[in-house]
């Protein structure tokens, strides 16, 4: 028989990886403005004006700085 914990967490998605730009940076926090408008505050480090990527609230890396493409749907 499986874990029944195992088979919950299956059902429930990662989650995505999102890439902004850090507007404010305190202690060990980072704002990051999001293509869509919105503010995220994510745990980790960055300077401001640099294009961050973001998964869970936590930064997990530069993202390169590129023309951003936003399609609508």
């Amino acid at each position: 028989m499986h874990n029944l914990y195992e088979q919950f967490r299956q059902l429930i998605p990662d989650p995505p990886l999102q890439a902004g730009t850090v507007v404010a940076v305190g202690s060990g926090v980072v704002t990051v403005a999001m293509p869509g408008g919105g503010l995220i505050k994510a745990r980790g480090s960055g300077a401001i004006g640099q294009n961050v990527f973001v998964r869970d609230d936590a930064v997990e890396g530069i993202a390169p700085a590129l023309m951003l493409e936003l399609i609508e749907i």
